[in-house]
């Protein structure tokens, strides 16, 4: 384990849900997490006060809604509307590394030039939470195996759509996680309208750095984002 000089890292490091678990790693005595790396989280220094981006490392997670008020959201791993049927996230939040923040918020300035946004289905990943739905639905092909990890994991990829600035969402000919042909790239009989709207979402995001998946017309990985190591902090959700 390595550790950076400093008592903001000590801080970070020292607040629950911001280490870095792997699943089947042991403790020591202590609590402390052996032979795993601790990942930076960006926690505000006040109240509704984040480190502005640039002073954080590429690495460093940070909540997008912190950064920007410009996205939308339809999490639906923290709901039951998902492939599996079933929740996997206590709460919904989109995290994700730094760098890939700088690239989603420079994407989305460029769409809503254009009258669009962001909408996220998902961003940041817990390798916990991948293991959750790999026991649930064990097929690489459309889940990846928890032990590799995915680019999720990793805090650099994305689910996502367009929606209007008046919140009516694009049609991309069909749901999210829908896995059959129509939601390849490469499956051209669709109507002008879907095939436009997705060639909109696909080239702004290979602008700014994301490359997209063959077979899923919504999911985006930020190119420089894939060597970066699988991590497993989770969020704390709000207690009302």
């Amino acid at each position: 384990m390595r550790f950076r000089s400093g008592l903001w890292f000590l801080f970070l490091f020292l607040i629950p849900g911001c280490r870095e678990k792997v699943p089947g790693k042991e403790e020591s005595s202590s609590g402390i997490q052996l032979e795993v790396r601790a990942d930076t989280l960006a926690t505000p220094k006040k109240e509704n006060l984040s480190p502005p981006l640039e002073s954080l490392e590429d690495t460093t997670f940070v909540r997008l809604a912190d950064y920007s008020p410009e996205f939308a959201y339809d999490l639906r791993y923290a709901t039951e509307d998902n492939f599996l049927r079933t929740q996997v996230y206590d709460c919904a939040e989109c995290y994700t590394r730094k760098k890939t923040a700088i690239a989603l918020i420079s994407a989305n300035k460029e769409f809503m030039e254009k009258g669009y946004r962001i909408r996220f289905f998902d961003c940041y990943r817990p390798n916990s939470v991948q293991y959750k739905m790999w026991e649930i639905y064990p097929n690489p092909q459309y889940v990846a195996n928890p032990v590799k990890g995915s680019i999720h994991n990793r805090g650099g990829a994305v689910d996502i759509t367009l929606e209007s600035l008046e919140g009516k969402v694009l049609d991309m000919g069909t749901d999210f996680d829908f896995f059959g042909r129509e939601a390849h790239h490469d499956h051209l009989d669709l109507p002008p309208e879907v095939l436009e709207n997705r060639a909109l979402l696909k080239g702004v995001m290979e602008k700014h750095g994301f490359w997209s998946v063959r077979t899923e017309w919504w999911h985006y990985n930020l190119g420089k984002a894939s060597r970066d190591p699988v991590a497993n902090f989770t969020w704390a959700c709000p207690t009302y």
